[in-house]
């Protein structure tokens, strides 16, 4: 029983990322404009603000990614030697992912901060 009020609780918190989410589609959006205006006119108040956006899109990412890196090890933590075989690798492999998920977001946000010519495409998953 307690295991499913903590799952409850996952969800509900997972619920307000997805939101989070949808706002960073908006915003990602919206710095693609950003990012052809500066294409066709040149103008450098565009290409601030894309990048301001990119920065700030993927700074939000990098905390998502950090809650469920944490979450998935928490889980790991809560194995035990009496835990199905599958259970155990699954565990692990959702931990592997979601590290590397991480990985990849501080990645892509030292990018985003280092490419003053923003000539690199990055994009969030």
């Amino acid at each position: 029983m307690n295991e499913d009020l903590n799952r409850l609780k996952d969800i509900k918190i997972e619920n307000y990322i997805w939101i989070i989410y949808i706002g960073i589609i908006i915003l990602s959006w919206y710095a693609n404009s950003k990012e052809k205006d500066f294409i066709i006119s040149k103008n450098e108040n565009s290409k601030k603000e894309y990048q301001a956006l990119i920065i700030l899109i993927f700074t939000i990412l990098l905390f998502i990614y950090y809650y469920f890196t944490v979450d998935s090890y928490g889980d790991l933590k809560e194995l035990t030697p009496f835990d199905s075989k599958k259970k155990i690798v699954l565990r692990y492999a959702s931990f592997v992912g979601s590290f590397l998920i991480l990985i990849s977001g501080i990645i892509f946000l030292i990018i985003a901060i280092l490419d003053d010519n923003i000539d690199t495409e990055i994009a969030f998953n």
